[in-house]
Formats: structure tokens, sequence, C-alpha cells
């Protein structure tokens, strides 16, 4: 039967690898059920309750994502999304989360109408391919400085606003080994390098206990409690509703988180999609992808129920080629990484006990170094692009604000490029943007 419906025989797979695929790619991407939480519970939002939410709504998704388009193609919270959910729309902007659960399923529901209506490649190219890579080698930078201050290897400081913190401390010096640990295993291209960086942390925090090496106000991995807990928090669970009414309050304000959340998703999970589908062989001889529409589709579902049940933007994950590049070809390998995720809410006690912000900070800068590696494709050789660049990823860092660093990139650009006198090749939706852009910077709105 699965055979028949998953067409083990016809895209060259079988049961046994199908599985392994599926193991493979949730190891892979298991780290955001320690990372998102952490995020996402800064805004007042129940730890345990953020836990269940992202393990049911990745689960969800990726069983969607396998049945509707026959990918072994895993989905979770994305990683920038859930940093603009928490420090620009929340943190930054004075929203409370359950306004920012109502925008982002407005922006999931967009991006399911965009998909539907076959309009997604005409968008693409209205956007400067510069600025997209732009805003994602920005998000890069900001994800791993989030890491660093989250940890404390990076510290405020009076004089020089921000220094660095004391390496001697339990807290920094764990996750200075964990980032080290990580990276070699990175490097040395071990599949679920961030996973095995994270247990490995996670054990070294644990032997810093045993020896009493840490202080009472240090947040460290400990023994858990309990390990399997039965009692879920499910308070996020349809949070949104009760945000309509203060996300309306503001319509600039509104126009601008929704397209930020719409052009982060739009990008990121085209950027994912595509080069995995390629390397599933799903390419035909004309260049169309065999079913690449499903795909976006159950990826637009995906945040739908991501922000039902209490989460920020559920998206395609690009560490889904762990399990592809071990023969995963089918939506069968989507549906293993789906019932793990499912399986995980019961282990919310003992993941959250031993995944602290010190053990996860690897994972942040693992992730930004693998975001930040695209600006090697930018045109450096026009100024305007290279000034829009820069002014994108150093006010996204220094403002910690997302849709503040993609604000100055597009007005930056429009500018530059109106002054080399190549006005004419600026497209309608950039004039407004910079134009919406220049209304949220100068109006506070």
């Amino acid at each position: 039967m699965l055979n028949k419906f998953f067409k083990f025989d016809e895209n060259k797979t079988d049961f046994k690898t199908e599985i392994i695929a599926g193991i493979t790619t949730f190891l892979a991407m298991s780290y955001i059920l320690s990372v998102n939480p952490g995020l996402l519970s800064q805004t007042g939002m129940s730890l345990e309750g953020v836990f269940i939410a992202t393990a049911v709504s990745s689960g969800i998704a990726c069983i969607i994502m396998g049945i509707v388009s026959n990918y072994p193609i895993g989905l979770a919270p994305g990683m920038g999304l859930n940093a603009l959910f928490t420090y620009t729309v929340v943190l930054g902007m004075g929203l409370s989360w359950q306004a920012a659960l109502s925008a982002v399923l407005l922006s999931s529901i967009l991006f399911l109408i965009i998909t539907l209506l076959g309009v997604r490649e005409s968008i693409l190219n209205e956007i400067p391919n510069d600025l997209k890579l732009a805003i994602g080698s920005g998000i890069g930078f900001f994800l791993a400085f989030l890491g660093l201050a989250n940890s404390g290897i990076i510290v405020s400081s009076p004089d020089t606003l921000i220094k660095l913190g004391n390496l001697l401390s339990p807290p920094v010096l764990l996750a200075v080994i964990g980032i080290i640990l990580t990276l070699i295993l990175y490097i040395r291209k071990v599949p679920a390098a961030v996973f095995w960086g994270l247990i490995a942390t996670a054990v070294i925090g644990l032997v810093f206990n045993l020896v009493g090496f840490t202080t009472p106000n240090d947040v460290m991995p400990a023994v858990p409690k309990t390990w399997i807990s039965f009692n879920l928090d499910f308070s996020p669970f349809g949070g949104f509703l009760s945000g309509f009414d203060e996300l309306f309050k503001n319509i600039p304000s509104l126009i601008i988180i929704l397209f930020s959340m719409l052009f982060v998703t739009f990008f990121d999970t085209t950027g994912t999609l595509i080069p995995l589908s390629k390397e599933c062989g799903y390419v035909n001889e004309d260049g169309t992808i065999e079913g690449i529409n499903r795909a976006f589709i159950s990826d637009a579902i995906g945040g739908i129920i991501g922000a039902v049940f209490g989460s920020s933007t559920v998206t395609a994950y690009v560490e889904s080629a762990t399990g592809i590049g071990l023969g995963g070809r089918t939506g069968f390998t989507a549906v293993v990484v789906g019932l793990l995720f499912l399986l995980s809410v019961f282990f919310a006690p003992a993941i959250l006990s031993l995944f602290t912000p010190s053990v996860t900070t690897a994972a942040l800068v693992t992730v930004g170094i693998l975001m930040f590696s695209q600006i090697k494709e930018i045109n450096w050789d026009n100024h305007a692009i290279s000034a829009s660049v820069f002014l994108t990823i150093t006010m996204m860092i220094l403002s910690s604000s997302i849709s503040t660093g993609i604000a100055f990139g597009f007005i930056t650009y429009t500018t530059a490029t109106i002054a080399q006198g190549n006005y004419k090749r600026l497209k309608p939706i950039v004039w407004i943007l910079c134009i919406v852009f220049l209304i949220y910077l100068f109006f506070g709105l």
C-alpha cells in the first residue's frame, strides 16, 4: 500500500531507506524544538506551550507535505521568522504575541493565495535578486548575534555599547565550547551536525553541574525531574483569535508586518524547495519541476497550522537535504519526520531542561553561518547594490529589527539607483515599498 501511494519503485527507493532518511532529517531539524521556545517565550508565551506548538505544528505540516506533494521535505518554524516574530513584531513594535500570531496567520493565507493564483514567479522577478540575498544574509548575522547575546558571550556596555562577556563564566564557557564542537562537526560534514553538537554541549553542561562548576544564578543544563510528561500545555493554541483587533488598529504597521513576514517566508521557501526538488530529481526535460506547486501549497498550509497552534511561521527546512542525501525520495520521509515531531511532545520536560540558551547558541551561530554564505553571490561591483546590502545587514543587527533592515535596504537601493540614472530599472513594487518604508521609518508606525 505504501509502495503504491508514495511510488517507492518509481522513485527508486524503499521502505527502509525512507525510514532512515526520515530519522536523519528529524535529527538535523530537531534543534528547533529547543531554539524556538527559547526565542518565542521572550514575548510572554509559555515556554512549555511554545514547545508543544512547535512540535505539533511541525509534525502536522510534515505529514501534509508528505501526503499532498510526495516531497521528502520536513517543515518547522523558520529560523529568522521566529526572530522576526519576537524581536521585531512583539518586542520592537510593542504588539502582543496574540497579535503577532494573527499576523502569521494572515501572511500564511496571503502566501497560499499567491501560490494558488500562480503569481509566484511574477513577484520573484519584481524584487532585485541582490536584495533577496542581502536579507537572507542579514538574518543569518542577526541569528548569530542573538545566540551570542543570549548566552552572555556578548554583553551590553555603557562605554562601547557591547563588549565581550566573561568567558570563564560557566554558561558562557559552555556556549563557547558548544560553538567549537558544532563547527568542527559541521566542517567535517557530519550528518545532523547541529543535533549532535547540541547533545554534546548538553552533556558537558551536566558535567559542569556534577563537578560544581556553576553558580546558583547560572541557567545551565540539568537532569530532568521527569523525562516524559502527558500533561501537555496548549495555552498558545487559538491565541491568534484575540489578536486581530490590536493588529488592525494601525494599518501602516500591519502592512509592514505582513510584508516582512510574507517576504521572508516567500523567498526562504522558494530558496529551499526548488534546490531540494532538483536534488531529488524532480526536474523534467523542459525545466519544469514536477509537483512544486503542491509543495508550495503544503508549505503555506504549514504556516497556517503554525499560527493556529501558537507558533511563528512554519516553513520548509533546508536540513531536509540530509535525508535526501541518504536516499529519501518520497513523501514517506516527510511523514516519518512528522511522526517523530508529534512523538516529541511527550519529552518536553527533558528537552527544555537540557537545552538551555548556552546549549542552543551553537545552533543559532551555525544556522547563521549557513544563511550568511549566500552573500558571496551578491554583485559587489555595483555601488547601489553594495550600499543597500551593507545597510540592510547593518541596520538589521543594530536596530534588532528585520523589518528595519529590509526598509533601509529598499530605500537605499531606490535612492542609489536613481543617483546612477537607472531609475527606469526600478519595478513598480520597489517604488511602492520604498514609499511605505519611508512612512514606517520617519513616522514611527
